[in-house]
């Protein structure tokens, strides 16, 4: 039996209400963390980090793709001066003066507390950087761990997809995430749903300067608010690969395309969000069932359920003999699995 809409929005909340931090990391650790982004970029945006196509990022928000919209826009088309790196991935650090934040044992006891669970590793953990800028007002899920599909080895947006389509809810790992954001300028603020797409959102509110929250943000609609004053978010000559970079020089942060120079930032019309990710395990049997992939999940099993679901459903599509890259059937998809928050009635910075 095909999943309801109503099934679908109970799957999409948090284990529990997001926790609001205060003093997430010391002085120490942010001027470390900072050291890494002023020496080791320049980084890419956010979007190139994870999309090769329109659909691929669609089929991380909200959807459904509007009626020959695919084949009319591109990335740069709807490219935002966001952008993104990595601390670790896969519970390695790249980094080894960050290695005290990557394997902090205050985010850990914090991960299985929130779960009520015994176990947790680090998986991953990643900044998002940026001054004033345009950014998408959809919210969005993060990116979905189940068992033998995973970020390290799956495209985000399958992942997106398997978590919205609620056929998948057994091979979900458990995840708890501690997001923290510096930042004093105006807006910027983040919204989430923790109540589910339909329920009322909340506002992480001003100040934001070390504050965090403790969630579950791949079950959790959210979204990061429009950065900075509307006028001086225009990037003119912004691009899907577009870059930015520290100057020392200068002292101030410089995005760029094809090596131009288009924009500027001082540090204090900047802003940072660094996000940190671990894997909880309720027990040892469920560690070793993750650790030993005696129930993991496959690519062909994932789409000989989903298809079958879309079956079952009614939609029309053509089974496609690549479907981690056919356009036309990850369309198919979005349109089948498609559930967001309204949005139209928030208040507006």
């Amino acid at each position: 039996m095909a999943l309801t809409h109503e099934d679908l929005a109970l799957a999409l909340r948090p284990v529990a209400p997001p926790r609001v931090l205060e003093e997430v990391y010391t002085d120490d650790q942010y001027e470390r963390i900072m050291g890494v982004l002023k020496s080791h970029g320049p980084w890419p945006t956010i979007t190139a980090n994870h999309f090769d196509t329109v659909e691929e990022l669609v089929a991380t928000s909200s959807g459904p793709m509007r009626e020959g919209e695919g084949p009319n826009i591109t990335l740069d088309d709807i490219a935002t001066g966001h952008f993104r790196g990595y601390f670790g991935k896969g519970s390695t650090c790249y980094y080894p003066e960050l290695e005290d934040c990557f394997y902090s044992p205050k985010f850990l006891e914090l991960a299985r507390d929130y779960w009520g669970a015994e176990y947790a590793k680090p998986t991953h953990m990643l900044f998002n950087f940026c001054g004033a800028h345009h950014s998408g007002l959809s919210p969005h899920l993060d990116a979905v761990q189940f068992r033998g599909i995973r970020i390290e080895n799956a495209p985000v947006w399958l992942a997106n997809i398997m978590g919205k389509s609620g056929l998948f809810q057994e091979y979900m790992v458990k995840m708890a995430q501690v997001i923290a954001w510096w930042y004093r300028g105006e807006n910027g603020t983040f919204t989430y749903w923790p109540d589910g797409p339909f329920g009322q959102p909340k506002v992480l509110e001003h100040p934001l300067w070390d504050k965090g929250v403790l969630v579950q943000n791949e079950v959790m609609f959210h979204r990061g608010d429009p950065v900075g004053r509307p006028e001086d978010r225009d990037i003119p000559g912004l691009k899907h690969r577009s870059m930015i970079g520290y100057e020392p020089d200068l002292d101030d942060w410089a995005i760029t395309t094809d090596g131009e120079v288009i924009r500027r930032y001082r540090p204090e019309e900047t802003r940072l969000l660094v996000h940190w990710s671990a894997e909880v395990y309720s027990d040892r049997e469920e560690l070793e069932k993750s650790l030993d992939h005696s129930d993991d999940l496959t690519t062909d099993v994932v789409f000989e359920r989903l298809m079958a679901d879309m079956t079952m459903r009614g939609t029309s599509f053509t089974e496609p003999t690549d479907p981690l890259h056919d356009t036309d059937f990850i369309r198919s998809l979005i349109a089948t699995y498609t559930i967001a928050p309204t949005t139209d009635w928030l208040e507006q910075p």
